[in-house]
Protein backbone atom coordinates (compact mmCIF):
# COMPACT_ATOMS: atom_id res chain seq x y z
CA UNK A 1 0.00 0.00 0.00
CA UNK A 2 1.39 3.40 -0.96
CA UNK A 3 2.06 6.05 1.65
CA UNK A 4 0.72 9.61 1.56
CA UNK A 5 3.03 12.37 0.32
CA UNK A 6 3.58 15.57 2.28
CA UNK A 7 5.06 18.70 0.72
CA UNK A 8 7.70 20.34 2.90
CA UNK A 9 8.59 24.00 2.38
CA UNK A 10 12.18 24.93 1.56
CA UNK A 11 14.55 27.70 2.54
CA UNK A 12 16.85 29.16 -0.11
CA UNK A 13 20.46 29.29 1.07
CA UNK A 14 23.65 30.33 -0.74
CA UNK A 15 26.29 27.58 -0.39
CA UNK A 16 29.47 27.13 -2.44
CA UNK A 17 28.27 29.42 -5.19
CA UNK A 18 24.91 27.65 -5.50
CA UNK A 19 21.45 28.57 -4.27
CA UNK A 20 20.27 25.53 -2.35
CA UNK A 21 16.59 24.75 -1.68
CA UNK A 22 16.70 22.89 1.61
CA UNK A 23 14.75 21.72 4.66
CA UNK A 24 16.15 20.49 8.00
CA UNK A 25 16.20 16.73 8.46
CA UNK A 26 14.23 16.93 11.72
CA UNK A 27 11.08 17.93 9.80
CA UNK A 28 11.61 15.29 7.13
CA UNK A 29 12.14 12.56 9.72
CA UNK A 30 9.10 13.70 11.71
CA UNK A 31 6.92 13.45 8.60
CA UNK A 32 8.33 10.01 7.84
CA UNK A 33 8.35 8.52 11.33
CA UNK A 34 5.79 10.62 13.19
CA UNK A 35 3.16 11.03 10.48
CA UNK A 36 3.90 7.89 8.47
CA UNK A 37 4.16 9.85 5.21
CA UNK A 38 6.77 10.48 2.54
CA UNK A 39 8.28 14.00 2.78
CA UNK A 40 8.83 15.83 -0.51
CA UNK A 41 10.70 19.15 -0.44
CA UNK A 42 9.06 21.79 -2.61
CA UNK A 43 11.64 24.22 -4.07
CA UNK A 44 10.92 27.87 -3.41
CA UNK A 45 10.53 28.92 -7.03
CA UNK A 46 7.61 31.28 -6.45
CA UNK A 47 5.32 32.07 -9.36
CA UNK A 48 7.28 29.75 -11.65
CA UNK A 49 5.57 26.85 -9.88
CA UNK A 50 2.11 25.61 -10.81
CA UNK A 51 0.90 25.28 -7.22
CA UNK A 52 -2.42 23.70 -8.17
CA UNK A 53 -0.70 21.03 -10.25
CA UNK A 54 1.60 20.18 -7.37
CA UNK A 55 -1.17 20.07 -4.78
CA UNK A 56 -3.22 17.75 -6.99
CA UNK A 57 -0.48 15.14 -6.53
CA UNK A 58 0.12 15.28 -2.77
CA UNK A 59 -1.77 14.70 0.45
CA UNK A 60 -0.63 17.40 2.86
CA UNK A 61 1.64 20.38 3.47
CA UNK A 62 4.16 20.97 6.25
CA UNK A 63 5.48 24.53 6.58
CA UNK A 64 8.75 24.45 8.48
CA UNK A 65 10.50 26.78 10.85
CA UNK A 66 13.54 28.72 9.71
CA UNK A 67 16.20 31.17 10.83
CA UNK A 68 14.75 33.65 8.34
CA UNK A 69 11.71 35.83 9.02
CA UNK A 70 8.74 36.74 6.86
CA UNK A 71 9.49 40.10 5.28
CA UNK A 72 7.54 42.82 7.17
CA UNK A 73 6.73 44.51 3.85
CA UNK A 74 4.15 41.75 3.41
CA UNK A 75 2.13 42.78 6.49
CA UNK A 76 2.57 46.53 6.61
CA UNK A 77 5.79 46.60 8.61
CA UNK A 78 9.28 47.76 7.82
CA UNK A 79 12.16 45.47 6.93
CA UNK A 80 15.31 46.10 8.96
CA UNK A 81 18.73 44.49 9.12
CA UNK A 82 18.17 43.65 12.79
CA UNK A 83 14.93 41.80 12.05
CA UNK A 84 16.44 39.72 9.24
CA UNK A 85 17.54 37.59 7.61
CA UNK A 86 14.78 37.37 5.04
CA UNK A 87 14.04 34.81 2.35
CA UNK A 88 11.92 36.42 -0.40
CA UNK A 89 11.83 33.26 -2.50
CA UNK A 90 10.34 31.31 0.37
CA UNK A 91 7.82 34.09 1.07
CA UNK A 92 6.78 34.06 -2.59
CA UNK A 93 6.24 30.31 -2.47
CA UNK A 94 4.99 29.40 1.01
CA UNK A 95 2.31 32.07 1.42
CA UNK A 96 0.39 31.21 -1.77
CA UNK A 97 1.02 27.52 -1.12
CA UNK A 98 -0.65 27.68 2.29
CA UNK A 99 -3.60 29.70 1.00
CA UNK A 100 -4.22 27.32 -1.89
CA UNK A 101 -3.70 24.16 0.15
CA UNK A 102 -6.40 25.24 2.60
CA UNK A 103 -8.72 26.31 -0.20
CA UNK A 104 -8.37 22.83 -1.70
CA UNK A 105 -8.92 21.13 1.65
CA UNK A 106 -5.50 19.55 2.18
CA UNK A 107 -4.20 18.91 5.70
CA UNK A 108 -1.76 21.65 6.76
CA UNK A 109 0.70 21.67 9.64
CA UNK A 110 2.60 24.96 10.09
CA UNK A 111 5.52 25.19 12.53
CA UNK A 112 7.29 28.31 13.86
CA UNK A 113 8.03 30.43 10.75
CA UNK A 114 5.37 28.30 9.10
CA UNK A 115 2.74 29.47 11.60
CA UNK A 116 3.83 33.06 11.05
CA UNK A 117 3.54 32.53 7.28
CA UNK A 118 0.06 31.12 7.79
CA UNK A 119 -0.97 34.22 9.70
CA UNK A 120 0.46 36.63 7.13
CA UNK A 121 -1.02 34.59 4.26
CA UNK A 122 -4.48 35.31 5.65
CA UNK A 123 -3.93 39.01 6.33
CA UNK A 124 -2.46 38.93 9.83
CA UNK A 125 0.57 40.72 11.23
CA UNK A 126 3.66 39.76 13.22
CA UNK A 127 5.37 41.22 16.26
CA UNK A 128 9.14 41.47 15.88
CA UNK A 129 11.69 41.04 18.67
CA UNK A 130 9.01 40.20 21.22
CA UNK A 131 11.61 39.83 23.99
CA UNK A 132 11.86 43.64 23.90
CA UNK A 133 8.12 44.19 24.46
CA UNK A 134 6.79 45.10 27.90
CA UNK A 135 5.34 42.12 29.73
CA UNK A 136 6.75 39.53 27.35
CA UNK A 137 9.20 36.81 28.25
CA UNK A 138 12.31 35.96 26.28
CA UNK A 139 11.24 33.18 23.91
CA UNK A 140 14.58 32.84 22.18
CA UNK A 141 16.54 29.61 22.29
CA UNK A 142 19.20 29.11 24.98
CA UNK A 143 22.69 29.92 23.73
CA UNK A 144 24.28 26.53 23.20
CA UNK A 145 26.04 24.47 20.55
CA UNK A 146 24.01 21.43 21.61
CA UNK A 147 20.69 21.05 19.84
CA UNK A 148 19.14 19.12 22.72
CA UNK A 149 19.73 22.18 24.92
CA UNK A 150 18.47 24.66 22.35
CA UNK A 151 15.32 22.60 21.79
CA UNK A 152 14.74 21.64 25.42
CA UNK A 153 11.19 21.95 26.74
CA UNK A 154 11.14 25.45 28.19
CA UNK A 155 7.71 26.56 29.38
CA UNK A 156 4.07 25.56 29.62
CA UNK A 157 1.27 26.56 27.30
CA UNK A 158 -2.46 26.60 27.97
CA UNK A 159 -4.66 25.17 25.27
CA UNK A 160 -8.08 26.66 24.55
CA UNK A 161 -10.77 24.68 26.37
CA UNK A 162 -12.70 22.60 23.88
CA UNK A 163 -10.38 23.61 21.05
CA UNK A 164 -8.85 21.55 18.30
CA UNK A 165 -5.42 21.42 19.91
CA UNK A 166 -6.77 20.20 23.24
CA UNK A 167 -8.73 17.53 21.39
CA UNK A 168 -5.59 16.32 19.60
CA UNK A 169 -3.27 16.32 22.60
CA UNK A 170 -5.82 15.39 25.25
CA UNK A 171 -4.77 17.90 27.89
CA UNK A 172 -5.13 21.64 28.42
CA UNK A 173 -1.59 22.30 29.67
CA UNK A 174 1.76 20.90 28.55
CA UNK A 175 5.37 21.99 28.08
CA UNK A 176 6.93 23.13 24.81
CA UNK A 177 10.29 24.34 23.58
CA UNK A 178 10.89 27.94 22.59
CA UNK A 179 13.18 29.23 19.82
CA UNK A 180 11.59 32.36 18.40
CA UNK A 181 11.95 36.13 18.57
CA UNK A 182 8.79 36.92 16.63
CA UNK A 183 5.16 36.27 17.45
CA UNK A 184 1.73 36.70 15.98
CA UNK A 185 0.20 40.17 16.16
CA UNK A 186 -3.23 40.76 14.63
CA UNK A 187 -4.76 37.43 13.67
CA UNK A 188 -5.33 36.61 10.03
CA UNK A 189 -8.83 35.99 8.73
CA UNK A 190 -10.33 32.72 10.03
CA UNK A 191 -7.42 31.99 12.37
CA UNK A 192 -8.33 30.97 15.93
CA UNK A 193 -5.99 31.00 18.92
CA UNK A 194 -5.52 27.46 20.18
CA UNK A 195 -2.86 28.00 22.87
CA UNK A 196 -1.01 30.79 24.65
CA UNK A 197 2.04 31.11 26.87
CA UNK A 198 1.90 32.63 30.35
CA UNK A 199 2.82 36.07 28.96
CA UNK A 200 0.03 35.99 26.36
CA UNK A 201 2.21 35.04 23.41
CA UNK A 202 0.16 33.07 20.88
CA UNK A 203 1.61 29.56 20.75
CA UNK A 204 -0.83 27.76 18.46
CA UNK A 205 -3.63 28.50 16.00
CA UNK A 206 -6.14 26.64 13.89
CA UNK A 207 -8.04 27.69 10.79
CA UNK A 208 -11.76 28.06 11.40
CA UNK A 209 -13.81 26.40 8.67
CA UNK A 210 -10.89 24.38 7.32
CA UNK A 211 -12.01 21.12 5.75
CA UNK A 212 -9.12 19.21 7.25
CA UNK A 213 -6.34 19.28 9.86
CA UNK A 214 -5.07 22.88 9.88
CA UNK A 215 -2.94 23.72 12.91
CA UNK A 216 0.05 25.97 13.47
CA UNK A 217 2.42 25.83 16.43
CA UNK A 218 5.01 28.41 17.43
CA UNK A 219 7.07 25.69 19.10
CA UNK A 220 8.91 22.78 17.44
CA UNK A 221 7.16 19.44 17.96
CA UNK A 222 9.24 17.89 15.17
CA UNK A 223 12.35 17.83 17.37
CA UNK A 224 10.86 15.64 20.13
CA UNK A 225 8.46 13.55 18.06
CA UNK A 226 10.25 10.34 19.03
CA UNK A 227 9.74 10.75 22.79
CA UNK A 228 7.42 13.64 23.75
CA UNK A 229 3.74 12.69 23.95
CA UNK A 230 2.19 16.01 22.78
CA UNK A 231 4.63 16.09 19.83
CA UNK A 232 3.80 12.50 18.95
CA UNK A 233 0.07 13.15 19.10
CA UNK A 234 0.32 16.20 16.84
CA UNK A 235 2.22 14.36 14.13
CA UNK A 236 0.04 11.26 14.50
CA UNK A 237 -3.10 13.37 13.98
CA UNK A 238 -1.51 15.06 10.97
CA UNK A 239 -0.57 11.62 9.65
CA UNK A 240 -4.11 10.33 10.05
CA UNK A 241 -5.40 13.34 8.14
CA UNK A 242 -2.99 12.97 5.23
CA UNK A 243 -3.68 9.24 5.01
CA UNK A 244 -7.43 9.90 4.91
CA UNK A 245 -6.84 12.52 2.21
CA UNK A 246 -4.72 10.05 0.21
CA UNK A 247 -7.51 7.48 0.29
CA UNK A 248 -10.08 10.08 -0.76
CA UNK A 249 -7.83 11.38 -3.53
CA UNK A 250 -7.29 7.85 -4.76
CA UNK A 251 -11.06 7.33 -5.01
CA UNK A 252 -11.72 10.57 -6.92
Amino acid sequence: MSKPIVLVTADVKPVDGYRWHAAPSTYLEAVLNGAGAIPLILPSLGSALDIDAVLDRVDGVLATGSRSNVNPDLYGGEATEENGPYDPDRDATSLPLLRRALEKGLPVFAICRGMQELNVAFGGTLLTEIQELDGRNDHRAPVSEKQEERFALAHSVDARAGGQLEAVIGTAQFKVNSLHRQGLGALGQSLVVEATAEDGTIEAVSVEGARNFAIGTQWHPEYWVSCDTPSQKLFAAFGEAVEAYRRKRGDS
